[in-house]
């Protein structure tokens, strides 16, 4: 009955289950050194992370802020508080699926910064964004000594 809610969730939580193996994997030397790259493993994770929080804040609470000022690589310089911040997103993710009562709720249009948008738009725009910035940090990690 609700395949589309189903999928988008398990996509999501995919995505987050591989943000986390990969930050557990990568040593706090080398989370955020870029060693001559545009972005290290650390600050793509939490590109595509921000990307998320945002998409469910503004869903949850209408607050589509940026999370930039409050996940600068300075704040979340371990890999404890990293995870710390994508059991938050994660938190948030959850709260905002749990506001999907059918698959007819993603066909709704919502108010975002950039205008109407459908929630099914917004949450694949949201998807191939933050997977975007997780095959980035794989791409990096794979690089790492």
């Amino acid at each position: 009955m609700n395949d589309l809610i189903a999928w988008f969730d398990r996509e999501f939580a995919r995505l987050e289950h591989a943000w986390r193996e990969l930050i557990q994997n990568t040593s706090d030397t080398v989370l955020y050194q870029t060693d001559g790259h545009d972005l290290s493993i650390g600050e793509q994770v939490l590109k595509g992370a921000r990307v998320v929080e945002q998409t469910f804040g503004g869903i949850t609470a209408n607050l589509w802020d940026d999370p930039f000022e409050w996940t600068l690589p300075e704040t979340l310089s371990t890999s404890p508080k990293l995870l710390a911040y994508l059991g938050e997103v994660e938190n948030t993710r959850r709260h905002g699926f749990a506001l999907f009562q059918s698959d007819a709720d993603l066909l709704k249009t919502i108010m975002t910064p950039a205008g109407p948008t459908q929630v099914v738009s917004l949450l694949l725009d949201t998807l191939v964004r933050a997977g975007h910035h997780h095959r980035n940090a794989e791409e990096r990690f794979k690089t790492v000594p």
